[in-house]
């Protein structure tokens, strides 16, 4: 559905950086020094998108209606 988007952590490979919780800390958080996605759905956000964008691992992804958003390359 547009408008809103689906978030994804991919714990394999993230390295626990903090990055994605600091910068959107209602949608991200780190548990056992990991990412964890609190709200997988949420509506557009660039600050979600922000943090897909700045995580070192690349192990975050944004998706709209099935197409990935983020990370922005």
């Amino acid at each position: 559905m547009p408008g809103r988007w689906t978030v994804r952590a991919d714990r394999q490979l993230c390295m626990g950086s903090g990055m994605c919780a600091a910068v959107a800390p209602e949608v991200f958080a780190l548990e056992d020094e990991k990412a964890s996605v609190r709200r997988p759905e949420t509506g557009e956000d660039t600050t979600v998108l922000d943090a897909a964008d700045i995580c070192p691992a690349q192990a975050i992804t944004v998706s709209e209606a099935g197409r990935v958003i983020a990370p922005r390359t």
